[in-house]
């Protein structure tokens, strides 16, 4: 928020020309044309038992639908995707292909570069909501029987679809005034630009039988023993709330914040231009969420943006794809290097002291030197974590998060958990639809057994 705080220590909004927000935050990656669609769907070889297809975490039969964009059918090819991943186009946008699908891809191995399976499956799903003609899926018979879904996330949001085309009734319970999740609130806005993630949301409700109910949190407005009186079976997908601490003093000081918050900020802004920024911003962590708030930094306006990261860059979770996005886009990323200290002045952040680390037997340890950077606003995106207390001492947890079966049930009966709130996974918006595809598959099988 621009405030004459903010204002006073460097962070400002309006620091580049208008037009320069629209260029800035257009889409990325532009869409393949018909043409070259075509040529790479051409590309593929239509492996029989094919390894990108076993790599996809949600099994999508990607020689199936590559076939038919050769045979210029769009229409077929968004089945294949959708009936696998009802959340296919936005997986298509921001799912790390480089090292799931494409990374198997038997080209990759004998030419170096693998067919553009993200960039087809993104062409193919964008035909079909340009154009959606007639529903691709029908609602079984009604079975009577009510599910509520706590959570409108990837996880949340796959698992209501597949319960409503069985034939349930869903309710859909989200805090949020928006469904979506981590998909509208938590990427970068030049992933996702031209509201796709509400696009697809429309889509996804289109099938019936889902009723919506946002501004409901667990905990707050509703409890799991209220569902549970209601409801036949539950599903949680709530995702991940909190925000891990730097691990040192974090003064109370303009410019210092979580940077999924600014994310979201930036997300839901209809006015770029307001938006306000560091002249120096230092990003803490290793993630996609330290690339986006970085990126984005930049975007913005700042002049210097740095990503200080503890260990090297094989270890960082964010794409060696990612990572060059960032350093493409102006951004310095610095390795081996942990916060000690924020500093401040007159309520107001000044930079970041930093100590060198490195590994020493195999443990991550300060080498006694030490850095300062100097920075205006510092975002911290060192991961978040599962707030377990709506559930805390009823379902039984493991790491933190939620434990589940392989099919996502929980220790409560009649409770099914899928997405980051459950434990294992890479956290990612791919793996989160297949928690929720599964577990739609279990609990309808538990219904009506």
């Amino acid at each position: 928020m621009d405030t004459p705080a903010s204002r006073a220590c460097g962070i400002h909004a309006a620091r580049l020309n208008l037009a320069d927000y629209a260029v800035n935050f257009s889409d990325a990656h532009p869409p393949l044309t018909r043409p070259q669609a075509l040529i790479e769907a051409e590309r593929c070889y239509y492996c029989h038992d094919a390894p990108c297809a076993t790599a996809c975490p949600t099994g999508i039969d990607i020689p199936s639908f590559i076939h038919r964009i050769a045979q210029d059918n769009n229409r077929g090819a968004a089945r294949a995707i959708l009936e696998a991943n009802p959340l296919g186009g936005m997986c298509a946008r921001v799912c790390p292909t480089e090292v799931l699908c494409e990374q198997a891809c038997v080209r990759n191995t004998n030419e170096d570069k693998p067919v553009e399976i993200g960039s087809l499956q993104r062409y193919a799903t964008d035909a079909f909501f340009a154009q959606p003609g007639a529903p691709l899926f029908q609602r079984a018979a009604a079975t009577g029987k009510r599910v509520a879904v706590v959570g409108a996330g990837p996880a949340g949001l796959a698992c209501a679809h597949g319960l409503a085309v069985r034939g349930h009734d869903v309710v859909l319970f989200e805090a949020r005034p928006k469904l979506g999740g981590l998909n509208e609130y938590g990427l970068a806005s030049y992933k996702t630009a031209h509201n796709f993630a509400q696009k697809e949301v429309e889509w996804l409700l289109s099938i019936g039988g889902i009723e919506v109910r946002t501004g409901q949190q667990l905990g707050r407005d509703i409890t799991l023993d209220s569902l549970l009186g209601a409801y036949d079976a539950v599903f949680l997908g709530l995702g991940l709330q909190g925000v891990n601490a730097l691990g040192v003093a974090e003064p109370t000081a303009t410019g210092l914040r979580n940077a999924v918050d600014f994310i979201a900020e930036l997300r839901q802004s209809t006015d770029l231009s307001a938006l306000p920024v560091g002249r120096r911003v230092v990003v803490i962590g290793g993630g996609m969420t330290a690339v986006d708030a970085a990126v984005q930094s930049r975007k913005l306006g700042a002049e210097e943006v740095t990503i200080v990261y503890r260990r090297g860059a094989e270890a960082m979770s964010a794409s060696a794809v990612e990572q060059q996005w960032a350093q493409t886009n102006g951004v310095t990323i610095r390795h081996w290097a942990a916060p000690k200290e924020v500093l401040s002045e007159n309520g107001a952040v000044k930079g970041v002291r930093f100590a060198a680390t490195a590994l020493s037997g195999g443990k991550l340890v300060e080498t006694g030197e030490t850095f300062t950077l100097d920075a205006d606003m510092v975002l911290k995106a060192i991961g978040q974590t599962f707030v377990a207390e709506p559930v805390s001492g009823r379902i039984a947890l493991e790491g933190g998060r939620i434990a589940t079966d392989a099919e996502g049930q929980t220790s409560l009966p009649r409770v099914w958990a899928g997405g980051d709130c459950r434990v294992g996974g890479r956290d990612l918006t791919v793996e989160a639809v297949e928690h929720g595809k599964v577990a739609a598959v279990s609990i309808h099988a538990a219904l009506m057994a």
